[in-house]
């Protein structure tokens, strides 16, 4: 598609959420993509991909297939969502998806200082007016996780999410000049988060070929194989900061011991934290 594609990929449901990133981070509309509005610079690449999670997985799918050249690319939903009580504009990083039709729950790993608060948020497939008072709300976050995990590694996964309704000011009230001001008022901190995960995604990238050829030359992965051997590889250095890992060969018959292996290191780290 493009020479040099952008590694940073934003997906917002609305225009409204969109219109300030399009206009502070310069971004140009592609007219040649027509399925989604998708606006492009040299770093960044912002697709609008409709309202709740049919529409968000499916934009997400497309965009990075688009881009499928793109290793370890920094992935990041944007967008509104409602509490009972925290006030209009408040900015969270989401640190556990709940799936409300599903029932599964996501964890984006957190291996840096977030620039806000953490929440947890529970995604529904229709407005609701009566509000949870321990989660946030939304329409997209559970089919924008499940789906960027395919993509790239969980660490670099995330979801920024301002509050746009509360139970004094419901979400019949929500207008798209409010909600864009609400996004923009918080562009230091997106940009913030931006950076701190494209500097991690330079980490992951540069640590893990070595490590990943070695490996693939002493033992038969198939390309599934492969596929899991450079997530994990890429989740234990994000994890360990790019600790090496001790690695005794004489161990280990098969990939699959491999891959056992490698998910016991990361899951006593991940208990660790």
């Amino acid at each position: 598609m493009r020479q040099n594609p952008p590694r940073i990929f934003i997906y917002a449901a609305l225009p409204c959420e969109a219109k300030p990133l399009v206009e502070h981070f310069k971004l140009k509309k592609d007219t040649t993509i027509q399925p989604f509005a998708v606006y492009l610079n040299q770093d960044i690449c912002l697709t609008v991909t409709g309202l709740g999670k049919s529409a968000m997985a499916a934009g997400v799918a497309y965009t990075q297939a688009l881009f499928a050249s793109v290793e370890h690319p920094v992935l990041l939903n944007i967008g509104i969502a409602g509490h009972i009580g925290h006030a209009l504009g408040s900015l969270f990083l989401i640190d556990k998806i709940t799936d409300v039709d599903s029932l599964k729950s996501y964890y984006p790993p957190l291996v840096f200082t977030p620039p806000c608060p953490t929440a947890n948020i529970r995604t529904v497939s229709r407005p609701q007016l009566v509000y949870d008072r321990e989660h946030l709300c939304d329409m997209e976050a559970s089919a924008f996780y499940e789906t960027a995990v395919r993509f790239s590694t969980g660490e670099l996964i995330h979801c920024l999410k301002v509050i746009s309704d509360n139970e004094s000011s419901p979400a019949e009230n929500i207008q798209p000049k409010q909600v864009a001001a609400l996004i923009a008022a918080h562009v230091a901190a997106i940009e913030s988060l931006l950076a701190e995960l494209s500097r991690l995604a330079k980490l992951i990238t540069v640590q893990e070929p070595k490590l990943f050829e070695q490996l693939t030359q002493r033992y038969h992965f198939t390309t599934s194989e492969q596929g899991q051997l450079k997530n994990r590889l890429s989740r234990w250095s994000a994890l360990t900061h790019q600790q090496a890992l001790e690695f005794d060969e004489t161990r280990f018959h098969k990939s699959k011991d491999v891959l056992f292996w490698l998910d016991q290191q990361i899951s006593e780290i991940e208990f660790c934290l």
